[in-house]
């Protein structure tokens, strides 16, 4: 694809690299969200179980392309909730019922999209052993930000400047938050 991987233009640092403004994170976001509902709705529902921002292909206008199925399942049938499989995809995107039952839900894919759409606020990767010991699992680290409007500036993206809707971070931000915290055993559309 002509502009790369997400990841390539969120994380990677150095003069060449400019950062991605906050109207084609969003775009991106939005197309990616469009794309996991299309495979979660297809007659399949097929569950990507490798959602992260490495995955995310863009096109000349920053538009999202969900490539690489190596990964993909197969969900339940209608009678069942979820489908019992040997536990893949990468740490720290996986939902974390997944990662300790290898119960995959069609929803499992959703709570990497939440972690997907934290590094799009702050532009760091979701695990970074490089960081503080109380900073290098993103989500645990920022998840008390998330909740608080005035907290949210403290982890957002220092590369945009302030250069972003207060009112739209505070939504994606409430979104990631409710994404993060659901509990995928109980949900099961």
């Amino acid at each position: 694809m002509q502009k790369g991987s997400l990841e390539n233009h969120l994380f990677g640092r150095g003069s060449a690299v400019q950062p991605l403004p906050w109207d084609i994170r969003l775009k991106i976001a939005i197309g990616a969200a469009r794309g996991l509902a299309f495979l979660h709705t297809s007659d399949k529902h097929v569950i990507y179980r490798d959602f992260k921002a490495s995955n995310i292909l863009l096109d000349g206008s920053y538009t999202a392309k969900i490539p690489d199925f190596g990964l993909a399942k197969l969900g339940p049938s209608a009678s069942q909730s979820h489908v019992t499989t040997r536990v893949m995809g990468t740490y720290g995107y996986a939902a974390p019922e997944y990662v300790a039952t290898g119960h995959l839900y069609v929803k499992s894919d959703v709570y990497g999209f939440g972690v997907f759409l934290v590094e799009i606020l702050t532009g760091l990767r979701a695990l970074d052993t490089n960081r503080p010991s109380g900073k290098r699992n993103l989500v645990d680290w920022v998840k008390p930000y998330l909740s608080e409007r005035r907290k949210l500036k403290q982890i957002m993206d220092s590369r945009l400047e302030g250069k972003y809707p207060s009112k739209a971070v505070f939504h994606i931000s409430q979104l990631a938050l409710s994404v993060l915290q659901l509990n995928l055993s109980t949900v099961h559309q």
